[in-house]
């Protein structure tokens, strides 16, 4: 999952939305630095994105990406969940996108000092909150994969593995719900039992 997916879990599990980013930038197990509720959020986001990998319709998904794109076809998944989310936004939530992004910005902004302290950057709320719209766009989706290629040794094979993520995003669309659904349903039942390094991951034991 990407940021926007992420957020849209915190929101919906009552969990930190700033914590849920910096399950991105955070490494390591030990987050005795942190406040209860940023942890909290970082090992969510950790636990979502082993159960993402996981689920059926992630590794389908996966598997139908042209031969030589597959290794990458994660990364670029986690894109293409953010772009659809969006498309169809109203489905997900009651709230405006707009007011959405704004909230999740201003989260953002206010634990910059934990994103300091991880070793990210800072981000400003109207920033953060326009990144968030841009994955809505396709510019915006290429424009994140040619980031995110620029911090590879060989970006080469992730920008030619991203020709496909069109396609991918149509094959996606009809089964988000599904994979959302499950998602919230795990984390809820994670956090219902405690966030542990030694509770399982697999959706059988938890889902």
């Amino acid at each position: 999952m990407n940021f926007l997916a992420h957020l849209w879990l915190a929101d919906q599990t009552g969990t930190s939305l700033a914590g849920s980013v910096l399950g991105d930038v955070v490494h390591g197990p030990d987050l005795s630095a942190y406040p209860p509720e940023i942890a909290e959020g970082v090992r969510l986001h950790r636990r979502i994105d082993a159960l993402t990998d996981q689920h059926p319709r992630s590794l389908a998904l996966r598997a139908d990406w042209p031969d030589g794109g597959r290794r990458y076809a994660g990364i670029l998944l986690d894109l293409v969940a953010d772009y659809v989310l969006v498309q169809d936004w109203p489905r997900y939530s009651a709230e405006p996108l707009a007011e959405f992004c704004r909230r999740a910005g201003e989260s953002i902004e206010d634990a910059s000092e934990w994103f300091l302290l991880a070793g990210g950057r800072s981000s400003g709320a109207a920033g953060f909150a326009a990144l968030l719209l841009s994955y809505g766009e396709p510019a915006g989706i290429d424009l994140a994969i040619r980031r995110t290629a620029a911090r590879l040794r060989k970006p080469e094979p992730l920008l030619a593995a991203a020709a496909h993520w069109p396609a991918a995003a149509q094959a996606l669309r009809p089964h988000l719900p599904e994979l959302l659904g499950d998602l919230r349903q795990s984390a809820l039942q994670l956090l219902a039992l405690g966030l542990g390094e030694s509770n399982p991951l697999s959706l059988e034991t938890v889902v």
